[in-house]
């Protein structure tokens, strides 16, 4: 019994700590928008990736342009 007050009051510890160290960041802006910018990168190519190999793109072009694994 003991070991199981020992185990929850480790993890309310933790979540305590996550909670604490969470509220505490400061929520502003960032000095420059290099993330944003690196965000909005990786965007626009997972949409270019998504309209390049959708179903319809790769049911219509021979198995040599399928971009499939090279061998």
């Amino acid at each position: 019994m003991v070991s199981i007050i020992v185990l929850f009051a480790v993890l309310a510890l933790l979540v305590g700590g996550l909670m604490f160290k969470l509220l505490r960041r400061s929520g502003g802006r960032t000095e420059n928008a290099d993330g944003l910018l690196i965000e909005q990168a990786g965007r626009n190519r997972a949409s270019a990736d998504r309209n390049m190999y959708s179903a319809v793109n790769m049911h219509n072009l021979p198995p040599s342009l399928r971009g499939g694994p090279k061998g």
